[in-house]
């Protein structure tokens, strides 16, 4: 199973500000980010989808959250641990799963992930929020688009 962690990032690393992005909706990046994250689960924190509970992403959500609980929502299943969330992802037979915030579940799946997916917006914004940096040298970027507000980016880690 191959894991991707899929943002939206400025140059200098932000991805939120006060629970909402830090710059202008970018309503292409939205698109491409819904499309691929579709029909695979992903893995999110309990802040992350609590935000996005009245339009949930992808087929399935790990949730995961530093005390146990249930959510009355059938495609989301609560989890404690990283190691428990990989357990969920690999139960569900599916090739890929996308990590998806926020800035904590990040930095726990960094070391884990295979690939990245990032809308790079340029500019340096205001955040509270902000994804791990990465070492360049770990990483191979194999793509790159761009698009009106942003350029998706698509890194490999090299193994």
């Amino acid at each position: 199973m191959e894991l991707v962690s899929v943002a939206a990032i400025s140059d200098n690393l932000a991805i939120g500000k006060d629970g909402e992005i830090p710059w202008a909706s970018l309503p292409q990046d939205k698109r491409q980010y819904r499309d691929r994250i579709r029909d695979a689960p992903v893995i999110l924190g309990r802040v992350t989808f609590e935000s996005m509970r009245e339009d949930l992403p992808g087929r399935m959500q790990i949730v995961i959250s530093r005390s146990a609980r249930e959510y009355d929502i059938e495609s989301a299943y609560p989890v404690t641990s990283v190691d428990e969330a990989i357990d969920i992802v690999d139960s569900l037979g599916d090739d890929t799963a996308y990590v998806i915030g926020g800035a904590e579940i990040y930095r726990l799946f960094q070391p884990l992930v295979d690939r990245m997916v990032l809308s790079r917006v340029p500019g340096d914004y205001e955040g509270d929020a902000f994804f791990p940096d990465w070492k360049t040298t770990d990483w191979r970027l194999v793509g790159e688009t761009p698009f009106e507000g942003f350029t998706l980016e698509e890194w490999e880690r090299v193994r």
